[in-house]
């Protein structure tokens, strides 16, 4: 009797979990094909695309031609320089400055801690387009703030053509990256600070702790995975720039703001060279990939 009743239990959870899990696929499913078709079947395309000859006027298989081309572009080495060194520059300073940031307005009265969040973010929900001009104005060569400010405080003789300058391009499209970049780190780095437990921290006061090491023994490891996320989104999105590239610079002057991004832009969409372009960016994705592993893996070694 026991073990009927038992096994009627039994049935019955299999079969509420049964309904559990069918009503959880139903939900997903509007997302789930989305998915597949707007992000998993695309890259299969690109993918198989990338072994084509794939122009407005031919489709034929050319194996690894596209990627051996290349390897051996110039442009193509100077975009992946020009990236790595976006990347390499803007993610650790965006990082840095967040958490510094964070740091110091997590503290304050509530009032005070959403306007600043507010004022750091306000780049990130402008349109692109709109902090660009404003940023072209800075940097114009003839009417620009930047100038003027520098003519007046003794730095610079004349006028210094910042976008026109293949000493200085690169160095601007960083800067505005950065300004575009820092908003969303802050707020994600005052939530997180916000929730450390602060017992420990007072504990480790108490003990005579300080403040530097309350930091690295306490806050740090706490805020660890949101440290991570911001590290692998910043990583993705300086990969992926382009917005500033295409409406400032187009690349220029000789190449100097090239990054595979508008390249690709640049080949697939201008030249009709669509093979070439799913060849670079199958290339841009596994850089990506072994980034962000890379990330994980320094992550799990400071977690220990």
């Amino acid at each position: 009797m026991i073990m009927a009743q038992t096994a009627a239990i039994s049935q019955g959870m299999k079969a509420a979990r049964r309904r559990e899990n069918i009503a959880a696929y139903i939900f997903m499913a509007p997302s789930l094909l989305f998915f597949l078709g707007f992000v998993v079947f695309p890259m299969g395309m690109c993918l198989v695309t990338s072994f084509f000859n794939y122009t407005m006027s031919d489709f034929s298989f050319v194996g690894l031609a596209n990627y051996q081309e290349m390897f051996g572009d110039a442009i193509f080495i100077r975009a992946l320089i020009n990236t790595i060194i976006i990347v390499v520059v803007s993610v650790p300073i965006t990082c840095m400055f967040s958490l510094w940031v964070a740091s110091i307005i997590y503290k304050m009265r509530q009032v005070n801690t959403s306007f600043f969040r507010c004022v750091f973010y306000l780049p990130v929900v402008t349109g692109s387009v709109a902090v660009t001009v404003v940023w072209k104005w800075i940097f114009n060569n003839y009417t620009g703030v930047l100038n003027y400010l520098a003519k007046n405080l003794g730095l610079i003789a004349k006028n210094v053509n910042w976008l026109g300058d293949p000493n200085t391009a690169l160095w601007c499209i960083i800067t505005i990256l950065l300004t575009t970049s820092v908003g969303q780190p802050i707020v994600l780095y005052v939530s997180a600070l916000a929730n450390v437990d602060h017992s420990l921290v007072e504990a480790a006061s108490v003990d005579g702790a300080t403040s530097m090491q309350t930091f690295w023994r306490i806050k740090w490891p706490q805020i660890m995975p949101t440290t991570l996320y911001i590290l692998v989104i910043t990583t993705i999105n300086s990969f992926q720039c382009f917005a500033l590239i295409q409406l400032l610079t187009s690349g220029g002057p000789n190449n100097s703001t090239q990054t595979i991004m508008y390249y690709i832009y640049y080949e697939a969409f201008k030249l009709n060279r669509y093979g070439y372009g799913s060849a670079m960016g199958i290339i841009l994705a596994i850089i990506i990939a072994l980034f962000s592993a890379i990330q994980f893996r320094l992550a799990k070694t400071d977690n220990g």
